[in-house]
């Protein structure tokens, strides 16, 4: 069986930067055994998969150890394979994810709009793993999917060299940081080394937390945000209430054929 496959680095415009997504369309589903194993193969922080539907495309997101709800660099970068690869003359592509609903993306020009769903973030105490790992405690702690330390500063962002294992021992999904950037909004990092993701370079998701986070900061409804991990990304954002917009660039590092 051959398996297209294309890899796309999401949230950049030039290659090796940005975080890089595996994205396979299939005819039908494999099974889950099969999509885990070529996502491991892969070792990436995400390998998306599609199959068309009428109307929308299923869509389903595999980190190198486990299936997850929802994924922004795997859903861009999915887009940009149908857009430029297998529907040119579409500028806007349906996704539905069995985990997460319907999820759309429209194309302007070389951004890539990404309609996703608010999670606004809610104040909790700061687990004990949570700080022990960052190693530095925060000015305030928060949760919804992750949890979201805010820092002062983008130098203390970049900075954090955290203990992975104390982090992997949370209950939730991962660990945003994040601080009011120098020459941007915003910036943040991820960790989710539960999932077998130490650090991913720019993650999407993690904005659902963080848009309606710092509209309620600084008063406003759009932003321009970096993630600043060492590949580096960048991401412009819209709070619209109940959803998100999420845009991004994104371009074509491999296209090619799995064998199995």
């Amino acid at each position: 069986m051959k398996i297209p496959i294309y890899q796309v680095d999401a949230f950049t415009s030039v290659v090796f930067s940005g975080n890089p997504a595996a994205v396979c369309p299939l005819e039908q589903w494999l099974p889950d055994a099969t999509l885990q194993a070529i996502a491991a193969e892969n070792n990436l922080s995400e390998t998306a998969f599609f199959i068309p539907k009428a109307g929308h495309h299923e869509l389903r997101w595999f980190t190198p150890i486990t299936e997850i709800d929802l994924c922004g660099h795997a859903t861009l970068a999915s887009a940009f394979v149908i857009f430029n690869f297998l529907d040119p003359a579409s500028d806007e592509v349906r996704f539905f994810s069995p985990r997460s609903g319907n999820l759309t993306v429209f194309r302007e020009g070389d951004l890539l709009k990404m309609d996703f769903p608010s999670q606004p973030p809610k104040g909790c105490a700061p687990p004990a793993d949570l700080v022990a790992g960052l190693e530095v405690e925060p000015m305030e702690v928060l949760q919804a999917e992750d949890y979201l330390a805010v820092f002062g500063s983008e130098a203390e962002i970049s900075a954090l060299r955290p203990d992975l294992q104390r982090l992997s021992n949370l209950d939730k999904r991962g660990v945003i940081v994040t601080a009011k950037g120098d020459r941007v909004d915003f910036v943040s990092r991820f960790f989710a080394p539960k999932f077998g993701i130490d650090e991913d370079p720019v993650t999407g998701s993690a904005h659902c937390a963080l848009i309606p986070y710092w509209k309620s900061k600084l008063g406003k409804s759009t932003f321009h945000a970096r993630q600043v991990s060492a590949r580096g990304g960048e991401l412009f954002c819209k709070d619209r209430g109940r959803r998100v917009t999420i845009s991004g660039k994104a371009v074509i590092y491999l296209q090619g054929m799995i064998t199995i």
